[in-house]
C-alpha cells in the first residue's frame, strides 16, 4: 500500500510530541525482566518494543520477532541466562538472513548452549538455558555494538559477571555508554578502560526503582531534515528531550549546523530552527560510525538541497533491516541524483534537479519510508508500503500531517 505526499509547506511554527527512545526502552525491559523491581515511564510505542514486551512475557517455546532486530540479539542473551527452559528463537525472512553468529560465538564462550535450527550462523536459534559460569569474553571492536550490549545486559545476573575485551577500534561507543549508563542506574557497577569492559555481578536486591525513557533522537533526526528544507524562521519543538542524553544520534544537534539548523533547549524540549541558508558549494563530510542510524536521513537532506556528501563508518548499514546502502543508492538514483557507496562509505555528487512523483521503495525498512518522506517539501514524492513505520514510530504519518504536508492514501 502506497502513500502520496503532496509537494507542501510546513507550518512556520509547530510542536511534536515524540515516543520513547527504542533503544532505551529495549535495553530497560530487558533489565526489567532480570530484576522486577524496576518500573518504567515512557516506553517507545514501537513494534519493536511491543514484540520485545510480548516476548519476554511469553511462556511459549518457540518465538518469533519478526523484523526486530535488536530484539533478537538482546533475547538471545537473554534467554541463554534462564536456567532449564528451552527456546526457539526465530524471526522474518529478512532475519534469517542477519547474521548472528558473533554474538552466539560469545555467549557459547561464556557457557550458553546455543545452535543453529537452519542456516549455520543465522536464526532461527535452538537456546538451552543455563547458569552461565565463565566470565571472560572477547569480540570484535567493530561489530554491532547490539551484540556487546547484549552481553553486557545480562552481565549483573552472571555469577561473576563479565569481563569483555573488544579487540582493534570500537564503532557505536555511545550505544555502549547508553547500556552501561542505564545498569548505573539500578545500582550496577562496571568500568570501561581502553578495550576492556568490566561489568560486576549484582547479588542484592534492586529497591524500587522507577526510570523514564527519553524521546527517540533517531525518530527527531526526521524534523531536523524537514526544517533543513523549509524557509528561514521555521521552527518545531520536539519532547521530551534532555541536554545529557545517552542517545548518540543526539549529536543531530551537531551535525545539523552544517544544514543551518540551530537546536536550543528547553526544560524538557528542544526546539530546531532553520537559521541560514547553506551554499550550494557546501560538501556535508561526517563521520557516523557513532551515529549510523542518521545516515539515510542526512543523505537525503543533503540531496534535496543539492549538495555534495561523503558520510563514512557506515560499514553496519548493510547488515540491517535490508542493505541500507545499496538501497539509498538505488533510490536516490531514481529521483536522478548521483551516488557511489562502498563497504562503509557513501559519497553524493551534488544534483541541482529532483524528479518528481517518483515511488520510494522502502525494503521493509522503516527508516528508508521516514528519511525520504521530507522530500514532499520540494517535490511530490509516493511511498511504498508506508505502515513500515510502526517498527520505531507508529504515528509517523500523522504527526507529518500535522506539520501541514498533505498526504493522501
Amino acid at each position: 500500500m502506497n502513500l502520496k505526499l503532496k509537494r507542501s509547506d510546513i507550518k512556520q511554527q509547530s510542536s511534536i510530541q515524540i515516543t520513547g527512545s527504542k533503544s532505551e526502552s529495549n535495553r530497560l525491559l530487558l533489565l526489567q525482566a532480570l530484576y522486577p523491581e524496576i518500573k518504567i515511564e515512557n516506553v517507545s510505542n514501537s513494534d519493536d518494543s511491543q514484540l520485545m514486551t510480548k516476548a519476554l512475557a511469553s511462556t511459549e517455546e518457540e518465538i518469533d520477532i519478526h523484523h526486530a532486530g535488536t530484539a533478537m540479539r538482546f533475547l538471545t542473551a537473554y534467554f541463554a541466562t534462564q536456567k532449564d527452559r528451552e527456546t526457539i528463537l526465530t524471526g522474518s525472512k529478512r532475519m534469517k538472513e542477519r547474521p548472528i553468529k558473533i554474538l552466539v560465538d560469545a555467549l557459547n564462550q561464556l557457557g550458553a548452549n546455543i545452535s543453529y535450527q537452519e542456516k549455520e550462523g543465522y536464526p532461527p536459534l535452538l537456546i538451552h538455558g543455563k547458569v552461565l559460569n565463565k566470565n571472560k569474553v572477547t569480540l570484535k571492536a567493530n561489530v554491532s555494538s547490539q551484540y556487546i550490549s547484549a552481553i553486557l545486559l545480562i552481565a549483573s545476573k552472571l555469577e561473576n559477571g563479565i569481563v569483555l575485551t573488544l579487540n582493534g577500534k570500537i564503532t557505536s561507543v555511545p550505544y555502549i555508554n547508553m547500556t552501561l549508563d542505564l545498569l548505573k542506574r539500578i545500582g550496577v557497577a562496571s568500568t570501561f578502560i581502553d578495550n576492556t569492559i568490566t561489568v560486576n555481578p549484582k547479588r542484592e536486591a534492586i529497591k524500587n526503582t522507577l526510570l523514564t525513557v527519553e524521546s527517540d533522537w533517531s525518530s527527531a533526526s526526521y524534523y531536523y531534515s524537514i526544517v533543513a528544507l523549509s524557509k528561514i524562521g521555521t521552527t518545531i519543538e520536539l519532547s521530551s528531550y534532555t541536554k545529557n542524553s545517552l542517545q548518540g544520534d543526539s549529536a543531530l544537534t551537531e551535525l545539523y549546523k552544517s544544514f543551518g539548523v540551530k537546536t536550543t533547549y528547553k526544560e524538557q524540549s528542544i526546539v530546531i530552527e532553520k537559521i541560514k541558508t547553506i551554499s550550494q558549494e557546501t560538501s556535508i563530510d561526517f563521520d557516523l560510525a557513532n551515529a549510523p542510524d542518521i545516515a539515510q536521513t542526512i543523505a537525503v537532506t543533503a540531496f534535496a538541497l543539492g549538495l555534495k556528501s561523503n558520510l563514512t563508518g557506515l560499514h553496519t548499514l548493510k547488515i540491517k533491516e535490508t542493505d541500507r546502502l545499496e538501497a539509498l543508492k538505488t533510490e536516490i538514483e531514481k529521483l536522478g541524483g548521483q551516488i557511489k557507496i562502498t563497504n562503509e562509505s557513501l559519497h553524493l555528487s551534488a544534483s541541482k534537479k529532483i524528479k518528481k512523483h517518483m515511488v520510494i521503495a522502502t525494503y521493509n525498512d522503516h527508516r528508508m519510508a521516514m528519511a525520504f518522506a521530507p522530500l514532499a517539501l520540494k517535490v511530490p514524492v509516493e511511498i511504498e508500503d508506508y505502515t513500515v513505520v510502526s517498527k520505531s514510530y507508529p504515528t509517523f504519518w500523522k504527526d507529518l500531517n500535522s506539520l501541514g504536508i498533505e498526504i493522501n492514501k
